[in-house]
């Protein structure tokens, strides 16, 4: 195969890599330079700080300002986490920033209010042998047994077990389940 006829992929990492520096400013070199935005952070904030306290630590001689220029030397090219320090920074106070469930759809998620859980339960007695055919109708054709239009006189009775809970089921869930075991589901 001849050479026009290979194809060559390059990748150009190592520059997208190379970090932003300030070397020049106009026609003039800054010396000892180019310095990285954390290298001027530190040159900036330190020597704001060291002329501010300079009551403090001027019995040391030039110890603080050797310090000052060896941190403004050593954060030349650090990486926190494989990030730049202001990555990292940035970082930190976005995460300090965040609602403490996180985030779902970019708002806030919370936990719902909290709210009673209410219910109840019954506990009734089989139906009665006796009662079992009455039990098996729906409740708009059972006979209830009381007084009659005839005779309003008469006191009303319900049927009642031993332990005087009504016989018949109440639920039309207890009335398909009475019927069943009737033998009437078949």
């Amino acid at each position: 195969m001849t050479a026009a006829g290979l194809r060559v992929g390059r990748y150009y990492t190592a520059a997208r890599r190379h970090p932003w520096v300030l070397g020049k400013v106009a026609d003039w070199k800054i010396p000892l330079g180019p310095y990285t935005p954390a290298q001027i952070a530190v040159a900036v904030g330190g020597g704001f700080l060291l002329v501010k306290t300079i009551g403090w630590w001027s019995w040391m001689g030039p110890v603080p300002v050797i310090g000052w220029v060896l941190v403004i030397w050593t954060v030349r090219r650090p990486k926190i986490a494989g990030r730049s320090p202001v990555q990292a920074a940035a970082g930190w106070v976005l995460l300090l920033c965040q609602p403490r469930g996180g985030r779902i759809g970019g708002r806030a998620a919370r936990d719902r209010a909290p709210r009673p859980l209410l219910g109840g339960f019954t506990i009734e007695d089989a139906p009665a042998p006796g009662h079992a055919e009455q039990s098996a109708l729906s409740p708009a054709v059972q006979r209830r047994p009381g007084p009659t239009r005839d005779d309003s006189s008469a006191p009303r009775r319900t049927p009642s077990t031993a332990a005087g809970v009504a016989a018949g089921p109440a639920s039309g869930v207890q009335q398909l389940l009475a019927f069943a075991r009737q033998g009437g589901g078949r």
